[in-house]
């Protein structure tokens, strides 16, 4: 038995997202609006020694445990900015779908920031923490925050936590891959002027859930619609959500494939969920909620680590 630490790595939701104009240097100005759901994968880390990753899970044998992996480029990052940083032998539960634009791996990057964080007794905001986040990927950031907010530019900048009334949900993925470079080609934007953010929705305090979700429509998300040329069976996820009783809300997370659609109680999220599930036995479904993170600390535990192997079912 070895002493561990774990963390849970949420499933990212974009509830908007509008892409303001591509900047010179080639990369495109976001607002986005952001929550996460209750379900996601597992980390859990033994310090000491050198970095290591194994992978198991329903969804591992779409990973590798090499360095290419956000769980490792996060150790990495942490390490060129904290010197004699303690890392150790990670080990990933993947369960949400890879390439699916609810920030899996960006969620496991944070899960390990802040483990490494728990390890070396760093302060979850921590420049540093902060910085390594931004250079392992974009979405890293609002990951390692955990809260319920805007996310600008692209991805470094995040406005203060928005409260926010728990959403029952449904998340599906039609299992296809939808690489985000793809997406933003189909999109087609030239560098040019950046146009101002949309005024987004903020889930305030007083408003219903239901009232919140009636202003969620005035904003939509702009990669939907090149994501389906990349991807044409989103078109399909979009369709068979919004087909389902009580759903007030179908639409696409981040860059695809992911829908999520919004309910009014858990009992209907549960039912589109099994319908979904009965008729499209290929997806990927989940019935969840969204709003904040609910763990973004890191705990102990005593649990056995076997040794870093590559990915496997």
């Amino acid at each position: 038995m070895s002493e561990a630490l774990t963390a849970f790595a949420a499933a990212k939701v974009n509830l908007t997202l509008a892409v303001l104009g591509r900047r010179d240097d080639g990369y495109h100005e976001l607002s986005s609006l952001v929550a996460f759901a209750d379900v996601g994968d597992d980390l859990a880390l033994v310090p000491g020694g050198g970095t290591a990753l194994a992978v198991d899970g329903p969804q591992a044998a779409a990973l590798t445990s090499d360095a290419d992996n956000l769980v490792v480029k996060a150790a990495r990052a942490l390490a060129e900015r904290v010197p004699g940083l303690t890392s150790g032998r990670f080990r990933l539960t993947k369960r949400l779908p890879v390439a699916s634009g609810i920030g899996g791996g960006s969620a496991d990057a944070a899960a390990a920031l802040r483990l490494l964080a728990r390890a070396n007794g760093l302060s979850p905001d921590d420049p540093r923490m902060i910085a390594a986040a931004a250079a392992t990927g974009a979405d890293v950031p609002v990951c390692l925050a955990g809260r319920v907010c805007v996310m600008e530019g692209i991805g470094e900048r995040l406005g203060p936590a928005l409260p926010c009334t728990e959403l029952p949900a449904v998340l599906v993925n039609p299992r296809v891959p939808v690489e985000t470079r793809a997406v933003f080609r189909a999109l087609g934007l030239v560098p040019g002027a950046v146009r101002a953010a949309p005024t987004t929705p903020g889930p305030e305090t007083g408003l219903s859930a239901a009232e919140f979700v009636a202003h969620l429509r005035a904003v939509g998300n702009d990669l939907e619609a090149p994501a389906i040329t990349v991807a044409p069976v989103v078109s399909d996820v979009l369709a068979a959500v919004g087909a389902t009783d009580g759903c007030a809300l179908a639409r696409m997370s981040g860059s695809g494939g992911t829908v999520f659609g919004l309910y009014g109680s858990d009992a209907d999220a549960t039912a589109a969920a099994e319908r979904i599930a009965a008729d499209h036995p290929g997806w990927w479904v989940c019935a969840t909620r969204l709003g904040a993170a609910q763990d973004c600390g890191a705990t102990v535990r005593s649990a056995p680590i076997s040794a870093p192997s590559t990915a496997s079912p």
